[in-house]
This record gives C-alpha cells, structure tokens and sequence, in this order.
C-alpha cells in the first residue's frame, strides 16, 4: 500500500497545520489555493494579479508532486464575482493552451474574508512515476 505523503512548496502555506496538497499513490489533491503573492504575502487588489498568483501556485504545487500541468484533470474555482471570468479564463488558457486537453473546471460564487477575490482547488492524476521522478 502505498503512504500518503504531503505536497509543501515555498511561499504557499496555510494557516492552519494542513498541506499545500496530499499525494497518495498516483493522485494529488489540493487544498484551497489562493493569489496571494509569494514573495510579499500580501493579497493582490486585482483580480489578474490574483489569478496569476494562483495559477503559478497550481503550478508549483503539481511540480511538487511529481507531475505537471498536463496531470490536472479537474480544478474548482470559487470567486467572489463569478461572472468575472476573464482574468481567470486568461491564465486558464496560458496553462492549458490545447482546447482539446483541458481538465474539467467549475467555477462557483464565494464570500470570502479579507481581500480575496478567488481560490481553486485541483485533482490530479500523475504517470507512473514516483516522487521526484519524471
């Protein structure tokens, strides 16, 4: 059987005593992922910011694991206005360019506290390789 093992990445951590994300055999799944700025901790005013920050986190968060963008086969978005889309479509299409390979995404409305405008988080399923191996 295989250990569950946690996913940690610089400049991301959650308050509480919980992981970035939990990789247990060849699936990751993800906490909540917000924009929060790596290097300064502060919360973006903008929405693009946000997003950007985001989906960098998504990335390196994956990276951690073992896997890749092209690994993600599902996120949930939560946004404060969920009908604005457009900055989050706009990183949504940087990370997964080829319409024909993009996972399933949910976007939903949120209340959040502070300055959030969004969160995800992922499901991945990575090859048949082990941590730390491509």
């Amino acid at each position: 059987m295989t250990k569950r093992r946690s996913v940690h990445i610089g400049g991301f951590e959650h308050a509480n005593p919980v992981p970035a994300a939990s990789r247990i055999d060849r699936f990751v799944f993800s906490g909540a992922i917000t924009g929060r700025d790596p290097q300064t901790r502060d919360m973006p005013a903008d929405l693009g910011a946000q997003c950007a920050n985001m989906f960098r986190h998504v990335r390196e968060i994956v990276e951690a694991a073992g896997g890749s963008p092209d690994d993600i086969v599902k996120m949930t978005v939560w946004l404060r206005d969920y009908r604005d889309r457009d900055a989050l479509n706009e990183q949504w299409e940087a990370m997964f360019p080829d319409p024909d390979s993009r996972p399933a995404r949910h976007a939903l409305a949120a209340t959040f506290d502070g300055d959030t405008l969004v969160q995800c988080d992922f499901i991945a399923v990575l090859g048949d390789s082990r941590p730390g191996e491509k």
